[in-house]
């Protein structure tokens, strides 16, 4: 499979990235920290973006049902050199279903996800999953 994004910059405003329809505006100046994601936290949204991704996959594998499901994720940015580490994530799935087996799920998230493993080929991730009834 093949990925390809594209992202362009006004300077000293915003920049834009452009995926298939989509358009996601993120900030590049101090001016825009608090309206617009920065490309740190647009990478976490990536990790958040697979996990969600593959609990969708996985419950029709796995045969469960759910409502919803909420992640949030953390992570340290170190200085020397600038980088992300200690990432971490509580994940909320919304669910009646009493099949559902927490510990496959996160198994089968931590194997087969993406994202996920990509970054944890250079980091450490640690994550726990709630089911809410």
């Amino acid at each position: 499979m093949k990925y390809k994004s594209q992202a362009f910059s006004i300077a000293k405003q915003k920049a834009t990235i452009t995926v298939k329809s989509s358009s996601i505006d993120f900030g590049i100046t101090s001016e825009t920290d608090l309206s617009l994601p920065n490309p740190a936290e647009l990478f976490l949204s990536s990790l958040s973006a697979c996990i969600l991704k593959n609990i969708e996959r996985f419950s029709q594998f796995m045969l469960f049902e759910y409502e919803r499901a909420e992640i949030e994720i953390t992570a340290t940015r170190l200085e020397k050199p600038p980088r992300m580490d200690n990432i971490s994530y509580e994940l909320k799935i919304y669910s009646k279903d009493e099949d559902l087996n927490l510990n496959l799920l996160k198994k089968n998230i931590e194997k087969f996800g993406t994202i996920y493993n990509t970054v944890k080929a250079v980091c450490t991730i640690t994550g726990n999953i709630k089911q809410i009834k």
